[in-house]
């Protein structure tokens, strides 16, 4: 079995370039740039709540860091570095590989070099931080949503969800459909070029990790406004509209780990925000419109109002994996 320091060092100890000091030390350092202001996030991964114990180790990497740079993402702010702190039951090294290879393959990707962390034995648990750089001022607040601003969402919303519902045993899909929408649940893309594109565009973003409607309550309070959507333009897979009406609704305003982003901007910058969408080759989609009153409305192209009842992701009342 590795030892802590030698598996430190053989998979995570790369040579600093953007940091004056990265892994091996009891801190990292890293330069600051003038003009610009610092983006900083963390997530936690823990094995039976954010993903099944038996996920492939590869997957599993990428994942970890992919949910947070969705946060920089929304953020507008360019990755420049990360720290990983991993409990894991032992070090084994046919998990540490993979893993290692999974998380570096996109941290490379994206210049987010690995500058340090911890590991330690314990139930498998993953902690990233991120850090970024957005030039002052032009960071997309939750709190920046005005009223008239568009809504717009990337990509599509709802497989990740939907491949859940076929793992929980909840519905049931061919295994073609299932194979072509597990990836979104295991391997999400982070928006991070898109979120760099609508700085100065748009207005207020975040990125869906707990659910549209969850997700979107949380711009409409901090910007003190309201929004109604029109849940016929939320845009979803082929094989998500194949579902029943009730399991389209949960699976895109109430699913979870899409990390798409959700952003409002002037409709005046309409056009802008779909270049920015082909600048960063991810389609966008506009699906409401923010108000002055508050509240969260919901309709259908004939007008209706749904009252489906639909919950986002809640750690404290959510479903173990």
């Amino acid at each position: 079995m590795i030892s802590e320091f030698d598996l430190i060092a053989k998979y995570f100890a790369k040579p600093a370039t953007k940091a004056d000091l990265g892994v091996g030390d009891d801190c990292a350092l890293l330069r600051q740039t003038t003009g610009m202001q610092m983006a900083i996030s963390t997530d936690m991964l823990v094995s039976g709540t954010h993903f099944f114990p038996d996920t492939d180790p590869r997957q599993l990497g990428h994942k970890s860091l992919a949910v947070n740079l969705s946060d920089l993402a929304a953020m507008g702010a360019q990755p420049i570095a990360c720290t990983l702190a991993v409990s894991m039951p032992e070090s084994n090294e046919t998990f540490i590989a993979p893993f290692a290879e999974g998380l570096l393959a996109l941290a490379n990707q994206h210049g987010c070099e690995l500058i340090g962390g911890d590991t330690t034995r314990g139930p498998l648990n993953i902690c990233i931080t991120v850090f970024g750089q957005i030039p002052t001022g032009q960071a997309l607040r939750r709190d920046a949503a005005k009223p008239g601003d568009e809504i717009w969402v990337s990509g599509t919303l709802g497989d990740a969800r939907l491949a859940l519902a076929h793992m929980r045993q909840e519905l049931q899909l061919e295994e073609t459909q299932f194979q072509r929408v597990l990836p979104r649940m295991l391997k999400p893309t982070p928006r991070v070029e898109l979120g760099i594109a609508l700085r100065g565009i748009a207005h207020a973003a975040l990125d869906l990790s707990d659910g549209l409607l969850g997700d979107l309550t949380h711009i409409l309070d901090a910007s003190h406004v309201g929004a109604s959507i029109n849940t016929d333009w939320i845009p979803m897979s082929k094989i998500l509209t194949m579902q029943e009406t009730s399991w389209r609704h949960q699976c895109t305003l109430g699913g979870g780990d899409d990390y798409e982003l959700c952003f409002t901007a002037p409709p005046e910058k309409h056009d802008q925000v779909i270049e920015a969408g082909k600048r960063a080759g991810v389609t966008v989609t506009h699906i409401g419109k923010i108000e002055e009153e508050t509240g969260l409305k919901l309709y259908n192209a004939s007008g209706t109002l749904h009252q489906d009842n639909i919950r986002s992701f809640d750690h404290f009342a959510a479903q173990k994996k």
